[in-house]
């Protein structure tokens, strides 16, 4: 199988972007809403406070009647009451009284005042007031931490416990948040087992499948491991179709090149339509994009930093737009640790590791999987530069 016409990166993202996929808009229960992203605008339903309440414990009173009081003559108001938390008095305050109430408790009518406790003095059923008190002193108004109709969190927020918590402080008990999208994980090749596994002699273990999935849900979708498939048609279309059944796009790591082992591409081509078979970039060159009963099929790279790099460029902007999370893109400029060379003539993506301020290049190859665990992300080297120097500034791009 040879490389169909090898396309720019700028091509293969504007194949992606025309795929018939929109985020789709779900509710979930607040408990299960904690890092989904928000869909829509999410407007308080109710005041909060719901009512009027105290904010200490002491006496709820008429505040006029207390303007006269002075240390030398204070005021005198009957106790006829109290008010804790969770009550819901039935009773009014007329002047001449005072009512005993706890912090959070619902201010009985009549009352516009809560004096503090401390400021006070019991006198049997008497209350004894030294000093004036002011309307609301004490007091938490309805609505004055939240009023009803205010636009508390807004479309695209990735929810945080604080965020939750303010929902439940409206009362509400499902939220509307972006769908998280489902993808289809298959890595490929006859010299990869799992973990936990005895390989045998010439096998590999698979970190593509555990990097990807974990990717995946890092990005806020849902991941389905389909397993290994061999080097054989019969066990690569099977999970293919299997994948493009239960799930909005699938992912293959390996089986991308042009050997003669390698299937993906005839095998799309068969149940749909191979869009792009070859881009342009370094590492990452045999890269798939197919569509299959509407649906993308991804065919990625097998060495691990090139498949990581090519779902970083490629399939992450995606799973940001279908879960919401577009702004989340993570890029950092820092200097080159030391001078690289590159091939002119060819779009470079280079893995580096950053030290304080400073992008250290990672040249192992992409086939060690070192060259992806010790590297954050990646820099462009473009296709008509042959040298960066040491302490040029670059653009590092993280994985994911």
């Amino acid at each position: 199988m040879a490389f169909l016409k090898v396309v720019p990166l700028e091509k293969a993202l504007e194949v992606i972007d025309s795929f018939p996929l929109m985020p789709k808009v779900e509710m979930a229960p607040l408990g299960e809403a904690l890092g989904r992203v928000l869909a829509e605008n999410i407007e308080s339903p109710i005041d909060v406070p719901p009512f009027d309440r105290a904010t200490v414990d002491g006496y709820a009173v008429r505040a006029e009647d207390t303007f006269m009081a002075s240390e030398s003559e204070p005021i005198r108001l009957r106790v006829v009451g109290e008010v804790n938390a969770g009550d819901s008095p039935d009773f009014e305050v007329k002047p001449g009284e005072s009512v005993y109430i706890s912090t959070g408790a619902p201010l009985p009518k009549g009352a516009d005042a809560v004096i503090q406790f401390e400021d006070v003095e019991r006198s049997g059923d008497e209350v004894i007031i030294p000093k004036p008190a002011y309307p609301s002193l004490g007091v938490m108004k309805a609505g004055t931490d939240i009023p009803k109709g205010k636009t508390i969190l807004k479309r695209g927020t990735r929810l945080t416990f604080k965020d939750t918590a303010l929902l439940s402080a409206v009362g509400l008990a499902k939220v509307p948040v972006f769908r998280k999208p489902k993808v289809a994980v298959i890595s490929t090749g006859n010299e990869l087992v799992l973990p936990g596994e005895k390989p045998r002699p010439g096998q590999i273990y698979d970190i593509n499948g555990r990097a990807i999935a974990d990717a995946i849900r890092e990005l806020g979708g849902e991941a389905v491991f389909l397993g290994i498939a061999r080097d054989d048609r019969e066990s690569l279309k099977g999970l293919i179709e299997k994948g493009v059944e239960c799930c909005d796009l699938v992912l293959l790591s390996g089986g991308a090149s042009g050997g003669i082992r390698d299937l993906t591409s005839s095998i799309i081509e068969e149940l749909g339509e191979v869009k792009i078979h070859g881009i342009a970039i370094q590492p990452g060159k045999p890269t798939i994009i197919g569509l299959i009963n509407g649906k993308p099929v991804f065919g990625l790279p097998g060495y691990p930093t090139s498949c990581l790099t090519n779902f970083t460029l490629l399939i992450a902007p995606l799973l940001r737009k279908l879960s919401g999370r577009e702004s989340e893109v993570r890029k950092v400029r820092k200097k080159l640790a030391h001078k690289i060379f590159s091939v002119k003539g060819r779009r470079q993506f280079l893995p580096v590791k950053i030290e304080g301020e400073k992008a250290v290049p990672i040249l192992k190859g992409s086939g060690a999987v070192t060259s992806f665990i010790d590297s954050d992300g990646f820099i462009e080297v473009p296709e008509n530069v042959e040298i960066l120097e040491a302490g040029e500034e670059v653009e590092v791009t993280f994985f994911g």
